[in-house]
């Protein structure tokens, strides 16, 4: 199945969409770790820990589609 410009273009705002989502929630884990030492500020930070690996898991399956599509357009596999 030939891949089109219009596909690899999707996957790419999406891949780059994702990346920004995980910077984002990236650096609000970090600006967590420069709270307040209390037992509620640790435990925002350790959610923003979880939140921020579901933000890479998005990232990294949304690289692989896109590298998957690029794959399949220039190599036909």
């Amino acid at each position: 199945m030939e891949v089109s410009v219009a596909q690899l273009d999707r996957l790419q705002a999406d891949y780059k969409s994702a990346v920004e989502e995980w910077i984002k929630a990236i650096r609000e884990e970090e600006a967590l770790a420069s709270c307040e030492h209390s037992v509620a500020e640790i435990d925002k930070w350790e959610d923003a820990g979880f939140i921020e690996e579901a933000a890479r898991n998005k990232a990294k399956a949304a690289k692989n589609l896109y590298e998957d599509a690029l794959r399949e357009k220039f190599f036909d596999f």
